[in-house]
């Protein structure tokens, strides 16, 4: 679904706004501008992946889905990266899914232009490396998260993540999506948000979550936030960005 009057702009992607003008130039008529409305799949696991897409304002939750059901998420994207990794990887398909997580706009890009990009050995296959092993980062940390410290801590890296990917500081989620990109009970999270509103952190009314001291929420947090932070900024932080083009 695409429409050239959608409020979007490709350079509000940071991979994108990192390739030279000669790369770019390649790449624009073939980006496509999408709506990413709350709850689309954009690939189920096993099935071949077609587009890569590169959020915007949207922010895409990579998921793991397991045979009772049962799911929590691995990473999240957004205006810092691409979802669709296994295409330039040489995978094509992946075990996960990935269903927007909050809804905004992109742009896709078909397959074969991406590989043929790609294969040019230029600046855009060097940042896709780049930020391929970021996500990597975010996938292993979350696994530790998950395993070793609490939901409350888990909640705060969660919400950090999600903020810096937003302009603002409130987030459109309700307690069940919280529950399940976590994969808890929604009881949990429940009591874990109630502990960081009542500490000052958040406030939290009809599935709209308001960040109100970034930074005790930042102290709150375990220090797996910090670690896929840093990560990504220090793997992106020699690109220059293309200002003020279109």
């Amino acid at each position: 679904m695409s429409s050239p009057s959608l409020p979007s702009n490709p350079n509000q992607n940071h991979l994108l706004a990192a390739l030279p003008a000669s790369e770019f130039d390649r790449l624009l008529p073939h980006l496509e501008a999408v709506a990413l409305p709350l709850g689309q799949m954009l690939y189920e696991p096993g099935t071949q992946l077609l587009h890569a897409y590169f959020p915007t304002t949207a922010i895409v939750s990579l998921h793991y889905v397991m045979e009772s059901g049962a799911s929590a998420e691995t990473a999240g994207v957004g205006n810092e990266g691409v979802v669709g990794i296994s295409l330039f990887m040489g995978g094509n398909t992946t075990p996960s899914s990935a269903v927007v997580q909050t809804a905004g706009h992109g742009y896709r890009l078909d397959r074969h232009t991406l590989l043929a990009e790609f294969n040019r050995a230029g600046l855009l296959q060097r940042v896709l490396l780049r930020y391929t092993q970021a996500l990597m980062t975010q996938m292993a940390q979350t696994a530790v998260c998950n395993r070793h410290h609490s939901l409350e801590q888990q909640l705060c890296r969660w919400l950090l993540l999600t903020l810096d990917r937003l302009p603002g500081n409130e987030l459109v989620m309700t307690q069940e999506l919280c529950a399940s990109m976590l994969g808890v009970r929604r009881e949990g999270i429940t009591e874990a948000a109630g502990n960081l509103q009542r500490a000052g952190l958040i406030s939290y009314r009809r599935g709209h979550i308001s960040v109100t001291d970034r930074a005790g929420l930042e102290t709150h947090a375990c220090e797996c936030y910090q670690v896929v932070s840093t990560e990504l900024k220090r793997l992106l932080s020699d690109v220059r960005y293309r200002q003020g083009e279109t």
